[in-house]
């Protein structure tokens, strides 16, 4: 008895689902969206200030500390510029480990503003080679760029 009720039941549903794929949009209007992502991802004219949109650019994305020794704790700052045409807002800014920590302003970065993520690392319990790669969450596009830092930790003999 439950076999014969659960097959047409099963049969209702595949066939709402096939349905409701295959419906247009309610309107006529074209939702083709066409952009050049090659050479700009905002506008396709290339003009980055025409864009309604944050743009987040940095002066550079990657810092090498060096030979370093383990225990030392350092910093670089990451300065970068909103050269898109709203305010740019981070909301988040992850490291891949608990030894680097990114600290950053939650204030909106008008455009034609400098900001800056400065960001900690910790070489305590750290040797050999280091490698650490920060995400940074905005409402720009792309809305995560990653910054890098590199060092390579010497253990003293004690």
């Amino acid at each position: 008895m439950k076999k014969q009720i659960f097959i047409p039941i099963i049969s209702l549903f595949l066939l709402a689902q096939f349905i409701s794929c295959q419906q247009k949009p309610l309107n006529n209007e074209d939702t083709t969206v066409s952009a050049d992502l090659v050479n700009n991802p905002i506008s396709a004219d290339g003009d980055k200030e025409k864009s309604k949109l944050p743009v987040m650019e940095f002066e550079t994305t990657t810092h090498d500390f060096g030979l370093l020794v383990q225990g030392d704790k350092v910093a670089n700052t990451f300065k970068f510029v909103n050269t898109g045409g709203a305010d740019l807002i981070i909301s988040a800014a992850n490291a891949t480990c608990g030894c680097t920590v990114p600290k950053f302003s939650r204030k909106p970065i008008k455009p034609g503003e400098e900001g800056k993520i400065e960001v900690v690392f910790d070489t305590a319990g750290r040797s050999g080679a280091q490698h650490k790669t920060i995400s940074i969450l905005t409402n720009a596009q792309p809305n995560t760029i990653r910054v890098e830092i590199e060092a390579e930790i010497f253990v003293p003999n004690k």
